[in-house]
């Protein structure tokens, strides 16, 4: 593997393109996401696919899993670059599927295997700044993934918005394929020649067992997305089953005493499945609140969207400088309560007549606390691995991240379906995210100090 005891920074001239190309990646799926939240309602609406409107951000963060499990057990075995490709190429397909979708059965084929590529492309990233950045600058790297969402925070979700009304909403998917199938081109080339470790070899037996717990994960996961479209009696009776079996089979793939959130890597993980359970179920639900409550056309709703993501980015520069300073107690007080504050700003919209103000800027706050989190998480993830286990436990912080957000989302997405939909059936979305806010200070506060050592 290349030394990388003088890398300066992660602009260093033997990295550049590297670290070019993993931006570019994060850059186009920022776009992707940011597109995707803000025209699912027209989506939905074109393809007469209401009630399973949460199925279309749910099953693509389930089907996460398995690409994840995948990408870290073939990065630990044989290095991160054939990961990489595979996932971006799944990403790509995906796209496309869902672009040219006619049925929303099509449409949600074509996420669900976007979402195969999205999680191996985020463990195989990981792993690979793992092995080619010190850790002193892994601080830097996630924030210039961060970073990359700004561009896109700032135009994404008006321009997708403005292509779906003014256009057609099939290019907020197939625009970003082009897109992709260009950076992907000069990504592997610029690849080619860099030095990424070749792996050892892994137990197969256990690496079968784990993707076969991760398909049952993720098809448990899409079933309680469609037990929205079941009536309420049975609904939810199968959500339930379906909910304690995906927590008994997450156990192999999380680092041991995780669900009880054990100190240091187990709250670690914990912490970053709860935290994205709660803002991106609540984020999903912001555009539809404000097109259903506040009649925002598809290109101003997704403001709320912009604020929030340059909030996200802006924060977590922060934290990629002062971090280290701040510390994991700090940080996480910080976040979880700006966290609440614009949990409470997104409830009072949806229950009361408030101006729909409150809701863009308060979302604003939900940004600025992942944004601190977000990063402080991942820094703190590398810094608990040695090399052996880089893999497993990238692969298990992103699978924490995907399930706690499917399962989430589809939950929200259950409640709304069986109180009719409509504005009136937002409030119990966002109180349900600002219940997980309070139940993630318990593994906030137990995640250690492994950052501030710098060491493995």
């Amino acid at each position: 593997m290349t030394d990388t005891s003088e890398v300066t920074s992660i602009w260093d001239r033997r990295r550049i393109w590297v670290t070019s190309g993993a931006v570019a990646l994060i850059f186009l799926a920022a776009i992707e996401a940011l597109a995707v939240t803000t025209v699912m309602p027209i989506v939905s609406d074109a393809l007469d696919g209401g009630t399973l409107y949460a199925v279309a951000f749910s099953g693509t963060l389930a089907t996460g899993v398995i690409g994840m499990v995948a990408a870290g057990a073939w990065s630990d075995s044989r290095g991160p670059r054939g990961a990489l490709y595979v996932a971006v190429s799944l990403f790509l397909a995906g796209l496309v599927i869902s672009g040219f979708a006619v049925t929303m059965h099509q449409f949600l084929l074509g996420r669900l295997v976007q979402g195969l590529g999205a999680g191996g492309q985020t463990v195989a990233l990981y792993v690979v700044v793992a092995r080619l950045y010190p850790p002193h600058l892994h601080g830097r790297i996630f924030a210039a993934f961060a970073a990359a969402w700004v561009v896109p925070s700032m135009v994404g979700p008006f321009l997708a918005g403005a292509v779906a009304e003014h256009i057609d909403w099939r290019w907020a998917f197939l625009g970003v394929a082009v897109l992709t199938a260009i950076a992907f081109a000069v990504i592997a080339v610029r690849l080619r020649g860099v030095d990424l470790g070749h792996g050892e070899p892994q137990d197969r037996r256990v690496v079968g067992i784990r993707l076969v717990l991760a398909v049952v994960v993720a098809l448990l996961a899409v079933l309680i997305g469609f037990s929205a479209d079941l009536p309420p009696l049975p609904g939810w009776p199968i959500a339930l089953v379906a909910l304690g079996a995906i927590a008994f089979a997450l156990l192999p793939l999380l680092p041991r005493r995780t669900l009880r959130a054990g100190r240091g890597l187990p709250s670690v993980v914990l912490m970053r499945g709860i935290a994205a359970g709660s803002f991106f179920a609540a984020e999903a639900y912001i555009p539809y609140l404000l097109m259903e409550r506040f009649a925002f056309s598809a290109t101003w709703a997704g403001v709320a969207l912009m604020f929030a993501a340059l909030a996200w980015a802006s924060a977590s520069e922060l934290q990629g400088r002062f971090g280290e300073r701040l510390g994991n107690l700090r940080i996480t007080t910080i976040s979880l309560s700006l966290l609440v504050v614009a949990l409470l700003c997104v409830l009072l919209a949806a229950t009361l007549d408030v101006s729909p103000v409150i809701v863009i800027v308060g979302w604003g706050f939900a940004g600025g606390g992942m944004g601190l989190l977000y990063p402080r998480l991942t820094v703190l993830t590398l810094a608990y691995s040695g090399e052996r286990d880089q893999g497993f436990n990238s692969s298990a912080l992103s699978i924490s991240d995907s399930t706690g957000s499917a399962v989430t989302i589809a939950v929200a997405g259950l409640a709304v379906a069986s109180l009719g939909g409509g504005a009136s059936a937002f409030w119990v979305v966002f109180a349900l995210c600002l219940a997980l806010v309070a139940v993630a200070a318990v593994p906030g506060f137990r995640l250690g100090h492994a950052a501030e050592s710098d060491s493995h």
